[in-house]
């Protein structure tokens, strides 16, 4: 049986979707709470993240587990940089939650 080694693919997928969201490697590790040299290493495929941080991490790129780990046709979210503050009145954020969706639809 040949096992497959999911980090560099999952690696990938996390670089182009730091890189189009515009974040340096040093915000993320720093949401992450771990060392930017740790978080070079995951996208670089070397190694993983725990399951704690591998949730930080789809909150913070907008990305589904499911599509960071197993390339899984790409599901993107609006949690994480993309989510609406609570600040804002219920009415206006659930319209402003569905632009966002709209924004990221057309952005693929």
């Amino acid at each position: 049986m040949i096992m497959y080694d999911y980090k560099k693919d999952m690696g990938e997928r996390i670089r182009t979707r730091r890189k189009r969201l515009s974040m340096t490697q040093e915000y993320v590790a720093e949401k992450l709470g771990i060392s930017v040299k740790h978080f070079s290493e995951v996208e670089r495929g070397l190694t993983g993240l725990s399951v704690e941080n591998l949730i930080k991490l789809s909150d913070c790129l907008g990305l589904s587990l499911d599509y960071m780990i197993k390339g899984d046709s790409e599901h993107e979210t609006s949690a994480g940089v993309l989510s609406v503050p609570e600040s804002i009145p219920k009415d206006k954020r659930e319209l402003l939650s569905k632009l966002i969706e709209i924004g990221i639809q057309l952005s693929i």
